[in-house]
């Protein structure tokens, strides 16, 4: 396999800013829509967007920026080019013009001077990179859960946010549900009393989950389609065989790529959990989890999960690989059942479902649609329902869990340092060993 050569961001920089310059000098006719007119948004209040990642959730995401009166998607991107065709079809009919621009890197995209805000929906293992590159070329970023492949990582792109003075919103969209954040007030105020566990449920049971745990061992080489550049795809991860299960969709079961259905829904159900808690800022102090995994197998993650985490005030997080996919808060006074996806409530009394907040009390807030709160909190410069701290919190619990999986052992946990106490050969489990050129 040919070595992949690349630049630093401040030589790559310097080496598009010229062409971008050049650019800026041709003359350019304005159409009517791009001074406001036409019941269209003006350029003073529209958000320039590219999109990175054209898979199944970059096209959706995309499509749903796209409804949005003062966004315009100028820019997509992917490694495979039939995602890439896809993308920019999409944003074409939309737009009826063939203005849409196409990148095979993504650092070619997120260096554009006209861009304001970048969508990312690459695998998992993309997450950090992709997403730091573009906070440091001063972009604001809409990525996908879970924030990053890695805690060291997800820690990487919260710097990174900070650092340049940018919004993050993660993708754990059912933060943004109205029932899930009603459900969340009741908890934190108190009406099912001091709560004492939270029950997750993470069914493994699905489709696509039969067909992973059927994939006895790793199958046979192919040879890359013409389509897919591949080693951009593996990008920091080792140089490996080529074979279409390993990439569109399946890399989620392989763990150098993805969690599995830990960080897959659990992304979504422990995010509910630590917003319910009120740990947003924090995570657990024990960390117990069991599972079975197939180290013959291409799907190298863990399966039949149990897990329970301890939080520093006695707080139980007890999940397991069960349905119906959801969370249970439990406390001395009732229990309340969110179901993921979808939002429905159970509770132990009816009553508590009925319960008004009052203007005194803990009040968590609406969200206007996910994607729409992202571009709201981009325009007032405010944090989003899911920050990139949040996001990262949710995510490190995720890894966590499964490192302590793949140890098979109890572990302690510092939410401060973000390192395991006293356990070397679990912190080296805390960031992947990139390979060269690429980092964080």
């Amino acid at each position: 396999m040919t070595r992949r050569t690349t630049t630093t961001r401040r030589q790559f920089l310097k080496q598009t800013s010229a062409a971008g310059v050049a650019a800026l000098g041709f003359p350019t006719i304005i159409p009517s829509s791009a001074l406001g007119l036409d019941n269209t948004t003006p350029p003073s209040e529209r958000l320039v967007m590219g999109c990175i990642g054209m898979g199944g959730k970059g096209r959706n995401n995309m499509q749903t920026f796209l409804s949005q009166k003062d966004v315009q998607v100028v820019a997509v991107c992917d490694v495979d080019k039939k995602h890439l065709g896809m993308g920019s079809e999409i944003v074409e009919k939309a737009y009826g013009n063939k203005d849409c621009k196409s990148y095979r890197d993504f650092r070619e995209l997120a260096v554009r001077p006209d861009i304001d805000v970048v969508s990312v929906a690459t695998p998992d293992h993309w997450h950090a990179i992709t997403t730091v590159w573009s906070l440091n070329c001063g972009k604001d970023v809409y990525c996908e859960k879970p924030l990053a492949n890695s805690v060291h990582e997800g820690r990487a792109i919260c710097n990174a946010a900070y650092w340049n003075g940018r919004i993050v919103q993660c993708g754990s969209h059912e933060r943004s549900g109205d029932n899930a954040r009603f459900a969340c007030e009741l908890v934190r105020n108190g009406r099912i009393g001091k709560l004492h566990t939270i029950r997750i449920n993470l069914p493994d049971d699905d489709p696509h989950h039969k067909q992973a745990k059927e994939l006895s061992e790793a199958p046979a080489p192919q040879p890359v389609p013409e389509n897919l550049d591949y080693d951009f795809w593996l990008g920091h991860t080792p140089a490996v065989p080529y074979h279409e299960k390993r990439v569109h969709f399946w890399w989620r079961f392989n763990l150098a790529y993805g969690g599995g259905e830990m960080t897959d829904r659990g992304a979504h159900v422990i995010d509910i959990g630590q917003l319910g808690a009120g740990m947003d800022d924090t995570g657990p102090i024990e960390i117990e989890a069991t599972g079975t995994s197939n180290p013959k197998s291409l799907y190298n993650v863990f399966w039949n999960y149990k897990f329970v985490n301890t939080y520093a005030n006695g707080l139980k997080m007890i999940g397991e690989a069960k349905g119906p996919r959801g969370l249970k808060f439990e406390g001395t006074d009732g229990w309340i059942f969110i179901h993921i996806h979808g939002g429905k409530l159970e509770a132990s009394s009816e009553s508590l479902l009925t319960s008004k907040i009052s203007a005194n009390e803990i009040q968590l807030g609406r969200s206007p649609g996910h994607h729409r709160n992202f571009l709201d909190s981009v325009k007032s410069r405010t944090q989003p329902v899911a920050s990139a701290e949040i996001g990262h919190r949710t995510a490190t619990i995720c890894h966590i869990n499964n490192i302590a999986m793949a140890l098979g052992r109890k572990l302690t946990w510092n939410p401060c340092c973000e390192q395991f106490v006293n356990d070397c050969e679990a912190n080296r489990l805390l960031s992947p060993s990139m390979r060269w050129p690429w980092s964080v």
